[in-house]
């Protein structure tokens, strides 16, 4: 059976012909297309055979995995031969480069070591090095100027997002990899002409290191790992860093508190799983509307009003996420909780049950995410801006545990409960603000 490391570097190789697309145009989603077909009809034996062949593919007697990253490579070539709107064929390339040169960086490192940290940091720092050469060689081929700091934005982003879904699924979904990075890519290509260097380089540094010490502490898998990084750099990138310490806050208290008395939770079953390590599930669930409301800041008209309010939502987000954190981890440690619709007394860990203690902890945290977000952020009058992010909070933890109540469990899952619970704190900020300020 053909070594890892010697079937990533065949794989590389292939995905090297991308840089043909600059001059080649049509014909490199003739040659990525006749490279698929070839590998799922005609190939099932010889040298090139054991080289791509992954387990599977020796039963099945044909390269899937070779036929299906050729394939995807061969959409996404189409997509830059459109008449309007087409894919830039830099993202074209970088997004080759980044799938193929990423998979030899991460089994080089597996040769060294069995720790999953190390290999997926191969992967995004190979991958992230390869976006970047792959768009510098076809700007050099096409003769166009590149504006190094989005080149770079691009290229992380890029590394940060495959080597997350290469974690949350598959080798053999290397396909929808492939797609989904070119995808994204492109909305980012065509939303970030330039990034500042220096919030960039700072943002790359804050956030690396950020995210070691939340896996090195155990308070996020490295899946969460990656989705913090990756929403941490969106969040500078696209906001700044004011944005970023609202969002780092509550990863940071909300991590610690996950751990806080991790043993006496587990005992009393209200533990969060994982030995309290957060998933990519997770930390998206908390803080998807929060980078929503980035993007929206991102995208409308500077100085107008919806710029204050995108603030709000996301600040209000956040001031859920952490109130809801606080309640659920400080008030899992005491007796006597009561449902919230009833007021009953149920056992510790049912859904839609909050204790007295647990909800001052909440508050505490919603409160500290409102007097944080106007230390940070201009978000207008201090102690009124203060409050209207708080109550946003009260009111998203009053909904979460609402839902958990009646439905979740049932219709919903906890991290959709989640999410409805930040985006209700989010809208609500944002709506008084509107009222209010």
């Amino acid at each position: 059976m053909t070594d890892r490391l010697r079937r990533a570097g065949g794989f590389a190789a292939v995905a090297s012909l991308a840089l043909m697309a600059p001059v080649a145009g049509p014909l490199t989603a003739v040659l990525f297309g006749a490279i698929g077909l070839a590998a799922a009809l005609f190939i099932s034996e010889g040298r090139v055979f054991s080289l791509f062949a992954r387990p599977g593919d020796f039963e099945d007697g044909r390269l899937n995995g070779l036929a299906g990253f050729s394939l995807a490579a061969a959409a996404l070539a189409l997509l830059v031969t459109l008449p309007q709107s087409p894919l830039p064929v830099e993202i074209f390339v970088a997004t080759v480069y980044i799938l193929g040169f990423g998979n030899v960086g991460m089994e080089a490192v597996r040769r060294q070591t069995t720790e999953p940290f190390v290999a997926v940091a191969g992967f995004v720092a190979t991958g992230f090095l390869a976006g970047i050469g792959g768009q510098y060689l076809a700007g050099l081929q096409l003769g166009a100027p590149l504006e190094w700091s989005a080149v770079t934005f691009l290229s992380i982003v890029g590394a940060l997002i495959a080597a997350l879904l290469r974690e949350l699924l598959y080798e053999r979904d290397d396909p929808l990899v492939l797609l989904s990075v070119g995808l994204v890519l492109w909305l980012f290509a065509e939303l970030v002409v330039t990034v500042p260097p220096v919030e960039l380089v700072a943002a790359l540094a804050v956030t690396v290191f950020l995210g070691g010490v939340s896996y090195g502490l155990g308070t996020a898998s490295v899946s969460g790992m990656l989705t913090g990084v990756l929403l941490g750099v969106l969040t500078i990138v696209l906001g700044g860093f004011g944005w970023f310490a609202v969002l780092i806050a509550f990863f940071a208290i909300g991590g610690l508190a996950s751990k806080f008395r991790y043993g006496d939770k587990k005992q009393r079953g209200v533990a969060e799983g994982n030995e309290g390590a957060r998933g990519s599930g997770n930390v998206l669930a908390n803080a998807a509307v929060a980078l929503g409301a980035v993007f929206g800041f991102a995208v409308v008209e500077p100085t107008s009003q919806l710029e204050v309010v995108f603030m709000f939502v996301f600040c209000g987000s956040l001031s859920t996420a952490l109130g809801d954190t606080l309640s659920s981890e400080i008030g899992g440690l005491f007796d006597n909780p009561r449902l919230i619709t009833s007021f009953e007394r149920v056992e510790p860990g049912t859904d839609g049950a909050v204790t007295w203690q647990g909800e001052l902890a909440g508050i505490a945290g919603a409160t500290l995410t409102g007097l944080l977000s106007v230390t940070v952020l201009p978000l207008g009058a201090i102690w009124s801006a203060a409050a209207v992010v708080a109550v946003g909070g009260v009111i998203g933890m009053t909904v979460d545990s609402l839902l958990g109540a009646t439905i979740e469990g049932g219709r919903l899952g906890n991290q959709w409960v989640n999410f409805l619970a930040t985006l209700s704190g989010g809208l609500a900020s944002g709506l008084l603000a509107v009222v209010i300020l």
